[in-house]
């Protein structure tokens, strides 16, 4: 399996930066531990701040990236998408616009029209070495906000094409409905977004 790492946080960085009002329910974006969690503990923590998306035909998964409710997903899962669905965590449901996107790098960001009473963000960054373990959250299947553990298998990783590099490898199971789903540091930090299943098989997460 192949995630996308990349100067996640700095093409965000853009992003926070334009300025838009918080909802009045959110909250302060958690601090990670400085101690490993349990893949129960990380799920409590980011489980929130996860979102199941629908576009069009398409199913995948997103993670909020900033207090203003910004959703962080792949690009591949909303591109060309003329209706798209997130519905929250607490069952909220919202349409939203693709606000920011990149395919070079398979990144997209997703404005939602209205949010939940609380937003959750997720915490971006984090530090990630071969052999560390990791737990990715996502919609496999449209079996919502399914938890899977790993260990990142290696690094600077690309696809067979050449078109997406300097990608994270793991060993956690993902499939079609965990793109654009978050892979989470032992301390519940995003250290990148699912993009690709590297699979014989030819499925695509």
């Amino acid at each position: 399996v192949l995630v996308l790492v990349a100067l996640l946080a700095y093409w965000l960085g853009g992003v926070r930066g334009g300025g838009t009002e918080a909802a009045s329910g959110a909250t302060p974006t958690p601090t990670p531990t400085p101690t490993a969690l349990t893949a129960t503990e990380i799920f409590e923590r980011v489980g929130p701040s996860v979102v199941v998306i629908r576009a069009g035909r398409s199913l995948g998964t997103g993670v909020i990236a900033a207090e203003d409710g910004t959703v962080l997903t792949a690009h591949h899962v909303v591109k060309g998408a003329k209706d798209i669905t997130l519905t929250f965590a607490d069952g909220t449901k919202a349409k939203a616009a693709v606000a920011a996107a990149n395919p070079r790098i398979d990144i997209a960001t997703l404005k939602p029209a209205r949010l939940p009473e609380i937003v959750v963000p997720a915490t971006l960054g984090g530090g990630v070495a071969v052999g560390a373990p990791v737990v990715a959250i996502g919609n496999p299947l449209g079996l919502t906000y399914s938890v899977s553990t790993g260990v990142v298998s290696g690094l600077d990783r690309s696809t067979e094409d050449g078109e997406l590099k300097g990608l994270i490898q793991f060993d956690a199971s993902v499939n079609p409905g965990s793109s654009g789903g978050p892979l989470l540091d032992a301390r519940g930090a995003v250290i990148g977004i699912v993009v690709s299943i590297a699979d014989p098989g030819g499925d695509e997460a």
